[in-house]
């Protein structure tokens, strides 16, 4: 059930001021975790190869080169931060990518060019949501799918660090949309929900390295808590992992998969 509390509008996060020095190491995946990803995707994406992809809001290319990799491409990786896009084009190179500037609401690409569009973790910090269902709706061929990877507010994901900053909830219920108001938003703009998927993210790696990367404070929601919030929260932190205390538990990963039209692949 939905929260029925008033939620105040977030402030934008400036990705040019903040995160993207850290992002890549904070938020780095292992490579098996990358592979389950592709794998996950390659099943709601056509089986001929090449597909051309937009990773869009694709930050520092956490996942760019592995979609190059897994669908041939070429991939676009349209990110409107110059920092994170930077940091990109310097750790995430791939023959078959290219990082370009752009948004959600303007992406830099000739109409009907993509099989396929991810936004993975994105979609929250895009400003004009309706422009960009129609944007994306643009640069996908007819029956081109769009798979979208965030968290919803009817089921927020209670990750291992969260009671450790309680105030992380009601930020991400102000965040995030539930998943009948993102289906309804792109259903608007021409879409077909073809799957909504909850994929398992078992935890990944040792707890001391977790806890070192969660403190690079490559979290969006960190950006909207305050600072006593933020150390309090690390100091409990840290006294549980010193008495080996930090609970390990895994979490969910929420996608819907749309098509873009009638077409059909």
């Amino acid at each position: 059930m939905e929260d029925p509390t008033p939620r105040q509008p977030l402030a934008r996060v400036d990705y040019d001021k903040v995160q993207h020095p850290h992002y890549a190491q904070g938020r780095a995946l292992p490579a098996d975790a990358i592979a389950r990803y592709m794998a996950v995707f390659a099943e709601h994406l056509p089986a001929r190869r090449p597909l051309t992809g937009v990773d869009l809001g694709s930050g520092t290319g956490r996942f760019t080169p592995a979609l190059a990799e897994a669908f041939g491409g070429p991939i676009h990786g349209v990110e409107p931060a110059d920092g994170m896009r930077r940091a990109a084009e310097a750790g995430s190179r791939h023959d078959s990518v290219a990082y370009v500037a752009g948004r959600a609401e303007a992406i830099p690409l000739a109409d009907a060019q993509a099989d396929f569009v991810l936004m993975f973790l994105s979609y929250h910090h895009v400003q004009d949501k309706p422009a960009a269902a129609r944007e994306i709706a643009r640069v996908l061929k007819p029956g081109g799918r769009l798979i979208l990877r965030s968290t919803f507010r009817d089921r927020i994901p209670d990750h291992w660090w969260r009671g450790y900053f309680p105030g992380s909830w009601e930020v991400e219920r102000a965040m995030f949309p539930s998943e009948a108001e993102a289906r309804a938003l792109f259903e608007a703009a021409g879409f077909r929900t073809m799957a909504s998927i909850q994929m398992e993210l078992p935890f990944e790696g040792d707890m001391a390295a977790a806890v070192a990367r969660l403190k690079l404070r490559a979290v969006s929601v960190f950006e909207h808590l305050s600072e006593a919030e933020l150390v309090e929260g690390f100091a409990r932190l840290d006294a549980d992992l010193a008495a080996g205390a930090v609970a390990e538990k895994p979490t969910y990963g929420d996608f819907i998969v749309f098509a873009h039209g009638d077409g059909a692949e």
